[in-house]
């Protein structure tokens, strides 16, 4: 007679290949970052299988193809995300904040901007604006103003952090001004619209690089207003590099309600907070 075999949970190699997908996308999400090699591991296939799948879950949207692996679409990311990936994580809620931070700048308007993917949106969203005068550390942004919107474009110069693509430079250099030098030499910008790293009630707002956190506060205070842009994963957090109270902005734009606590603070602080989702999308298109 033969034997039949136990009974109990099937080989996780041989799950139905629908299965071992749902399978893989939760692992990624439990773990928000995994390499193609602890996958195939872990479920007892090939890199292949496990690339396959992994490519399939991209063309998804349900997590984001890395090399050598993939992250979860909820990372947080840490300063040694690229920009390629961090611009997928909250992409949805990035292009609402760009749409309500656009429609707060007008034609000829002067522009401080600093690094980051939600900026980056926000200024793809001014194509339509005219006579625009940008000063930036954005290594990224010239291609994403391509036309006739913007008028002038300074770019700082400096150290290039290649994980963000930007210039961590004094902000004096976007003008060929010797930083080294006293000068009796002013410049102001209309508006600072700036990206941060994290948002905090008791913190402020701070990032993860040191020279970041200079270059943004130097853009803050030579601006008339300075517009925050931050989704609401940044909420709660605190992070390096302290750029300064939340009293530094004038409005912050986010996608979601900030929490009781940190509403209260950033009321206190006289910071007009601007819920993406409760504002007409598109306005600026």
């Amino acid at each position: 007679m033969t034997a039949r075999k136990p009974r109990g949970k099937e080989p996780r190699s041989g799950r139905l290949p629908a299965g071992r997908k749902a399978d893989v996308l939760a692992y990624v999400n439990e773990h928000h970052q995994v390499s193609v090699a602890v996958l195939a591991g872990h479920f007892g296939v090939s890199a292949d299988t496990v690339r396959r799948d992994l490519d399939e879950l991209d063309s998804q949207g349900a997590l984001i193809r890395t090399h050598g692996g993939a992250v979860s679409t909820s990372l947080v990311p840490d300063p040694d995300t690229g920009t390629e990936v961090r611009a997928r994580l909250h992409a949805e809620d990035k292009q609402s904040i760009a749409d309500a931070a656009a429609a707060c700048i007008r034609d000829g308007a002067s522009l401080f901007v600093n690094g980051g993917t939600t900026t980056l949106a926000v200024m793809r969203k001014l194509r339509q604006r005219r006579q625009l005068r940008v000063v930036t550390n954005n290594l990224l942004l010239p291609e994403a103003v391509v036309g006739g919107a913007v008028e002038e474009l300074f770019l700082v110069g400096g150290p290039v952090r290649a994980s963000a693509m930007t210039t961590t430079g004094p902000l004096a250099s976007a003008f060929g001004l010797d930083c080294t030098q006293e000068s009796g030499v002013e410049f102001r910008c209309d508006v600072a619209l700036i990206g941060v790293g994290a948002v905090d009630a008791k913190g402020g707002f701070s990032t993860s690089h040191l020279a970041e956190a200079v270059l943004i506060d130097a853009m803050a205070r030579h601006a008339t207003t300075v517009i925050v842009v931050a989704d609401s994963s940044k909420f709660g957090r605190t992070l390096f590099a302290r750029i300064g109270a939340l009293r530094m902005a004038d409005v912050l734009v986010t996608d979601s309600a900030p929490s009781a606590e940190l509403a209260e603070a950033l009321a206190a602080e006289g910071v007009t907070v601007n819920v993406a989702d409760a504002l007409s999308p598109g306005a600026a298109d």
